[in-house]
């Protein structure tokens, strides 16, 4: 009786971690964020790395995309993206609030949508 428990538990153990969604720890991501200038760059960047989990972070002004490789077991793309739009700069998905935008200088304030 105790081995076919125990069989049993060994098998249910299984099922729930064939469940579980698989975390990629090298995750490739790209997230929209609006900026102008190199001082936008080095405040995005800072405020990607300020995330737990973030490996790279690389934003490009012609294209307006922040280019991630975060450890999805650490983070996700949402914090990155909450983190950008604290330090004033819109996400595709999460927005600066107003006071955060209004503290960018001048030559950062890019048009808001």
């Amino acid at each position: 009786m105790k081995k076919i428990i125990l069989a049993l538990i060994i098998m249910l153990a299984g099922f729930t971690t064939q469940a579980q969604e698989k975390k990629n720890k090298n995750a490739k991501v790209d997230v929209a964020v609006k900026g102008n200038c190199d001082q936008c760059k080095r405040r995005i960047e800072k405020a990607a790395y300020s995330v737990k989990g973030v490996k790279s972070a690389q934003w490009h002004e012609d294209d307006q995309e922040l280019h991630l490789i975060i450890d999805e077991t650490k983070c996700s793309a949402n914090n990155v993206m909450e983190a950008v739009a604290k330090s004033g700069h819109d996400t595709d998905k999460v927005k600066a609030t107003d006071e955060a935008y209004n503290n960018l200088h001048s030559c950062c304030q890019y048009k808001r949508e």
